[in-house]
């Protein structure tokens, strides 16, 4: 593919979506800057009109459109920020939008969608996921004559996503790398097109989570792939399939490709939020959880870390703070078969646990209605060192156990 033929003009584009988008603050960290020994910024697209950098793309690829094709009414497919984008610049060029997301979509996104779109769009929730969601609208498209606005493979869309870095590098032209989240591509494809024409030595790094590390198998087969399986949790960047073009333009642009645990990134959002006092979405900490996996990389450079949105549902927090304790080592669950002697549960709690540690759940297994199984227990620690101490104890007790923690089957089983 040779790039250099591809219309993908980011400053034009700038000008085009002035008068709709925010112009998000590039933002000195100092707590992250000490940490890692480096300079680092964030760019704060949690900060954009819908809180996301969804609307620039989306916003470019609508006001685009030709008089008929806005006329006829635009479909999108989004698990939620494109979506806020879409209804909003159906808003505000008056053009009438049905807009599809999957049925798992937090409340909290569906509602903002609505409050954006003011009238003008209707939403319909279908499928599990983006990819399932996807081609209903398609269809929906296809039988109705709309537009079908994509939310990261299409070149307005790439284009718009590309003004953050315009912005970038207005603010800090001589930064030595960029951290791009990457969902299906749109970011990062954008990000690297203009960074590349425009700032060529600065380094680009992609990152995705680990559970729907989509465009790390794209590049590991040459071609967009569609994963059998992915993990949701990470809902605006959990995408089966990268697109076609984002692939071709992400794979030939980008410095690396690398993905991060959900664990990592909801201890980042944790983090973030006790620190600084910023909200953002699993998909928002993607950039600033790799930073480190490129400790070494970024020492003593001036980094800038996208943080793609700020849309998370409160109700999330006491899942992001579970995941959290698991990745860090705090929290661990067990299977129990106590000894057959009186007292078992008592020496469990007065020898075997640690003076600070604590037991956040406990249930029997029932075998049958009169004899208790084994029980199921949870236990936080109160430093991750002390989980070999804590095993070695349970042996030495005789407890018959199982670390769910380590059989990833029985933990999503049970647990």
């Amino acid at each position: 593919m040779d790039l250099s033929t591809l219309v993908i003009d980011a400053n034009e584009a700038a000008k085009r979506i002035s008068d709709i988008v925010n112009r998000t603050p590039l933002q000195y960290n100092q707590h992250l800057s000490e940490q890692y020994g480096a300079e680092i910024y964030l760019k704060r697209e949690d900060l954009q009109v819908v809180r996301s950098y969804k609307l620039r793309g989306a916003y470019n690829k609508i006001i685009s459109l030709s008089q008929d094709e806005a006329a006829r009414g635009v479909t999108c497919a989004s698990a939620g920020n494109h979506a806020q984008g879409v209804a909003l610049s159906c808003k505000k060029l008056n053009i009438k939008g049905i807009i599809f997301m999957p049925g798992p979509t937090p409340r909290q996104k569906v509602t903002q969608t609505e409050m954006w779109g003011n009238g003008n769009i209707e939403i319909v929730l279908t499928g599990d996921t983006f990819d399932d969601c996807q081609k209903a609208a398609l269809e929906y498209t296809r039988v109705h004559n709309m537009t079908f606005i994509p939310p990261f493979d299409d070149l307005k869309v790439i284009e718009g996503q590309g003004t953050v870095a315009v912005e970038v590098l207005q603010d800090l032209p001589d930064l030595d790398a960029i951290f791009i989240p990457i969902g299906g591509g749109g970011l990062s494809s954008g990000v690297s097109s203009h960074m590349k024409k425009h700032a060529p030595n600065v380094k680009l790094y992609g990152v995705e989570p680990e559970g729907a590390a989509s465009m790390q198998a794209a590049i590991k087969n040459n071609g967009p792939i569609e994963l059998e399986h992915i993990n949701k949790f990470v809902d605006g960047a959990a995408v089966k399939k990268v697109g076609t073009l984002t692939y071709q333009i992400s794979s030939m642009l980008l410095d690396s490709v690398r993905s991060v645990p959900e664990g990592k990134i909801c201890s980042t959002i944790l983090e973030l939020y006790n620190k600084d006092a910023i909200v953002v979405e699993p998909a928002g900490a993607l950039s600033i959880a790799a930073l480190e996996f490129h400790k070494e990389e970024i020492k003593g450079k001036k980094v800038v870390c996208i943080i793609s949105g700020g849309n998370n549902d409160i109700d999330r927090m006491s899942e992001i703070k579970e995941l959290s304790l698991l990745y860090e080592g705090f929290k661990h669950y067990f299977i129990v078969r106590f000894p057959q002697r009186p007292g078992a549960l008592r020496l469990l709690v007065t020898e075997v646990l640690g003076p600070k540690d604590d037991i956040t759940r406990f249930e029997y297994i029932k075998k049958t209605e009169r004899e208790r199984g084994p029980a199921l227990i949870g236990i936080e620690l109160d430093d991750p060192k002390n989980y070999i101490a804590l095993i070695e104890r349970m042996k030495s007790y005789k407890f018959d156990f199982i670390e769910l923690n380590k059989d990833q089957t029985l933990f999503e089983y049970l647990v």
